[in-house]
């Protein structure tokens, strides 16, 4: 089957490429008929055109002279005529010069024009001088030898117009060969470009029923694969053939039976890999609080003991309070880890209803301006009266904002600026821009960021931006990372409008 369509591709890639060089041939041959007739031929015959015409009435003018009643003017007329004429022929003579081609036919032509120019110049480069005699005999009123030189030069100016006639003529004949040639190389490549068209029609008629006839149990293997698109991996037994197809759908099934030990073993490694990986967390998370605790614990023992004995008086309970206060904290913060686990694993869909982002991230910001205050970190909103209600669930998206948020006032140590900008977006929807003046975060990490358990914080879970990817893609929008100049970092989030939904 493969030879056979490469025998037919191969067949109409000759005749194309046949065609083709036929075509480009003929396509250089026109251009260049082309240039010729328009800096050659054309040009040629409107200058012999104009030569013959003056040679007409020049004529006219000398069978009418000796009958004439006022021969001066005459006499100016054709003096004009006859200085202007070794112009017109020059003209013409450089127009057949600039006719160069490696055409032999073409040169040969050119070269018997210039050598027929030349004679009728040289024919008529007397003339001057004869009409000046005829006019002085027509002064002195010697009839006879009026008639012998106005005879003369009648004769030789009628020669040299029909000898310009017969040269205008040739190229004009010349003109309409090439127009012929032309026509006949156009009708020679429509016979090319149909019978290309038929050959190509034929041989994809062929090939068609061909691979019809062959590929005919391929529609099997092809109801087997969309079966396996949709997820039976159960083995099938295939019928015996030696056929191209029958050692397709053997090495399908096949394929299908490694497929589906794969996916029990590559779910069974999934499955370790991410209890291994979170119990890792868990334990670096947990170490930490709980050596704070049990530390802070045998101190309490002591100070308790020391109580009991008499040490120290029962009153003096402040360092016990420091160090219950230090057991809290760290008890709290076993907590929060434990809800940011919590949050990863059983996160619920979002209830969507349409509000204003620019209300929710005002009053998020009036919720957490004591704990930016207390850090030294001023926070303003910029919002757009102009932007769009979007459908958001507002506990999850006021959760997002509060993380990124409070990841702007961890990045800026000593203080700093955090920007919250509503703004209507370019193609629609709303864009929520989270700016700060931290450092910045580097570029190869933030192509990780929003990984779960990836942090560049020394406590930190790595859990808070992906939950916040979460949140927003549920939203069906998108969130980005930015560096901002000259520091910081931009976290852009993009939701769809109300509008948009709808469409």
């Amino acid at each position: 089957m493969a030879r056979r369509l490469l025998v037919s591709y191969l067949v109409v890639l000759a005749a194309f490429t046949l065609t083709m060089g036929l075509s480009l041939r003929d396509m250089r041959a026109s251009a260049s008929e082309a240039e010729l007739l328009r800096s050659g031929y054309v040009p040629l015959q409107l200058h012999l055109g104009e030569a013959l015409a003056q040679q007409n009435v020049l004529s006219t003018q000398l069978n009418h002279i000796t009958t004439a009643k006022n021969s001066a003017d005459v006499r100016e007329w054709i003096d004009t005529a006859t200085r202007a004429r070794p112009l017109t022929f020059a003209t013409a003579r450089t127009t057949a010069e600039k006719m160069q081609t490696d055409d032999g036919s073409v040169a040969a032509f050119r070269d018997e024009v210039l050598k027929e120019l030349a004679k009728i110049e040289d024919d008529l480069r007397a003339d001057p001088e004869t009409f000046a005699k005829l006019f002085q005999l027509l002064s002195v009123d010697d009839r006879p030898a009026t008639e012998r030189v106005h005879n003369d030069l009648v004769k030789r100016e009628a020669d040299a117009a029909a000898r310009l006639r017969s040269l205008k003529g040739r190229v004009e004949e010349r003109m309409a060969k090439l127009g012929e040639v032309a026509q006949a190389r156009e009708s020679r490549s429509i016979k090319l470009l149909v019978g290309l068209t038929l050959l190509t029609l034929l041989v994809g008629v062929a090939i068609s029923l061909y691979a019809r006839r062959i590929l005919k149990p391929l529609a099997a293997v092809t109801e087997r694969a969309k079966a396996v698109a949709a997820g039976d991996l159960t083995a099938h037994e295939v019928v015996a053939d030696d056929s191209e197809i029958g050692e397709l759908a053997q090495t399908f099934e096949n394929m299908v039976s490694a497929i589906e030990s794969a996916r029990g073993q590559l779910v069974q490694a999934e499955r370790l890999a991410t209890i291994g990986k979170m119990a890792a967390h868990i334990t670096h998370e947990i170490r930490n609080p709980l050596s704070s605790i049990g530390l802070n614990l045998d101190l309490l023992e002591g100070e308790i003991a020391e109580v009991t004995a008499g040490v120290v008086a029962p009153d003096s309970v402040k360092e016990t309070r420091e160090l219950l206060a230090a057991i809290k904290n760290e008890t709290s913060r076993l907590a929060r880890i434990s809800e940011q686990y919590l949050s990863v694993a059983r996160r619920p869909q979002p209830t969507l209803e349409v509000d204003s982002v620019a209300d929710l991230a005002r009053e998020l910001l009036a919720f957490v301006k004591p704990e930016l205050d207390q850090h030294g970190v001023t926070a303003e909103l910029q919002a757009d009266p102009e932007a769009p209600l979007v459908p958001m669930d507002e506990s999850q998206l006021r959760q997002a904002l509060l993380n990124l948020v409070r990841n702007a006032r961890e990045a800026m140590q000593g203080g700093g600026r955090i920007v919250v900008r509503i703004e209507t977006a370019l193609g629609g929807g709303v864009d929520i821009c989270v700016d700060d003046d931290g450092p910045g975060i580097p570029e190869e990490a933030r192509a990780s960021i929003f990984d779960p358990f990836f942090t560049t914080k020394q406590r930190g879970t790595g859990l808070g931006l992906a939950v916040t990817r979460e949140i927003v893609e549920a939203h069906r929008g998108i969130i980005v990372c930015e560096p901002r100049e000259p520091k910081g970092t931009r976290f852009r989030i993009h939701l769809p409008s109300a509008a948009d939904e709808l469409l």
